[in-house]
């Protein structure tokens, strides 16, 4: 089973959930090779139930993932926690749901949930909990207690982060960070377009249909990490297109004034 660890279902934070965008998401998913993405959106984007509500509408749901023409999205949510850095969990949308619940009074930025509380109130639920992007500018995850990041059952070896910093530093970086606390790695492409899904992709020699049967086959070492050769082109056209739309935006937003 080829998945991707890190995926939105919605182009910004600020836009809608759609179900004929998502629709253009999986299909494109599948002609780049995957079998099935965890649905990490953002926990503080707009109308955030939204996204479960209308999947759930539409689709049936298996294990932890919603089946959608027999593609596996699995559900989930990128959290941030204080003092810097995103968090991945992975699991039943019941868990998802009620953690993204306890989490409302921690969504804007300042007053976001510190690390060793998130994972005292992910207790008792059957997660994959991934440390997002762990070295990139801005958000690292390096000023954390190895104690706490030890918690964490990987680390996200993350397609934007391969376009910018280049893939062998990028790698180079990641595998110096996760080595001290012996976790391992796995891809995501942290897409919210279309064409970026197939930048990096992890092949699962298991068949898995919740969080803790990947959580397994992540710990039996049971699956290989993929990075497209044309990561460059997949990445770059998608970060063209993001400001671009940004750009005009901000151009729509002047001329309202």
């Amino acid at each position: 089973m080829r998945i991707d660890f890190h995926t939105h279902g919605k182009w910004t934070k600020k836009t809608e959930f759609s179900l004929s965008y998502f629709n253009e998401l999986i299909a494109n998913a599948r002609e780049a090779g995957l079998h099935a993405t965890a649905l990490t959106e953002h926990f503080n984007t707009q109308n955030f139930y939204d996204v479960f509500d209308i999947l759930d509408e539409h689709f049936s749901y298996v294990g932890d993932h919603y089946d959608v023409n027999g593609f596996k999205v699995f559900s989930g949510m990128e959290i941030d926690v204080k003092d810097r850095g995103h968090i991945l969990f992975i699991g039943p949308r019941t868990s998802i749901r009620e953690i993204r619940a306890q989490l409302e009074p921690h969504t804007e930025d300042g007053n976001f949930i510190r690390l060793a509380e998130l994972l005292k109130i992910s207790e008792g639920h059957p997660l994959l909990k991934i440390g997002a992007h762990p070295l990139r500018e801005g958000t690292p995850l390096t000023s954390h207690p190895t104690e706490h990041l030890g918690q964490l059952d990987a680390f996200d070896l993350n397609g934007r982060d391969l376009f910018r910093k280049g893939v062998e530093q990028a790698q180079t970086e990641v595998y110096a960070f996760v080595e001290a606390l012996n976790k391992p790695v796995v891809c995501g492409s942290d897409t919210h377009l279309p064409i970026q899904y197939g930048a990096v992709y992890n092949d699962i020699h298991i068949s898995c249909d919740t969080a803790l049967e990947l959580k397994a086959a992540i710990e039996k070492n049971a699956y290989t990490k993929g990075i497209s050769p044309v990561l460059q082109t997949k990445v770059g056209a998608a970060e063209v297109m993001k400001e671009v739309w940004k750009q005009q935006k901000n151009k729509d937003s002047i001329l309202s004034v």
